[in-house]
């Protein structure tokens, strides 16, 4: 898959990475509400939901082939990975975060 000498099987189509991006924040945005412990504020629990959200489904893409392409199972799948490693990442951040800022 090689085009110009740039591999295009590494870089991910426009809409699979506005899906991840979307489920991201949906995954970040929603641990901040319920868990209040682990709230950012609004804005940080977006952009750490969006980066947990296309870090998630880019190993989760890596990992298992099979869920490339814009079918609804891989699509569907996509989501829900990078809903929860969004939600996970919004976590970790927070748990980490008050170490950092000493």
């Amino acid at each position: 898959m090689h085009k110009l000498g740039k591999r295009t099987d590494m870089i991910p189509d426009t809409v699979t990475l506005i899906i991840w991006l979307i489920a991201g924040v949906a995954g970040g945005s929603a641990v901040g509400d319920l868990l209040k412990g682990f709230d950012l504020g609004p804005l940080r629990n977006v952009v750490a939901g969006a980066v947990g959200g296309v870090i998630g489904a880019k190993i989760l893409e890596f990992l298992f082939p099979a869920l490339r392409g814009l079918d609804v199972v891989p699509i569907v799948g996509q989501a829900i990975i990078a809903a929860a490693s969004g939600a996970a990442f919004t976590v970790a951040v927070s748990a980490v975060g008050p170490w950092r800022r000493r």
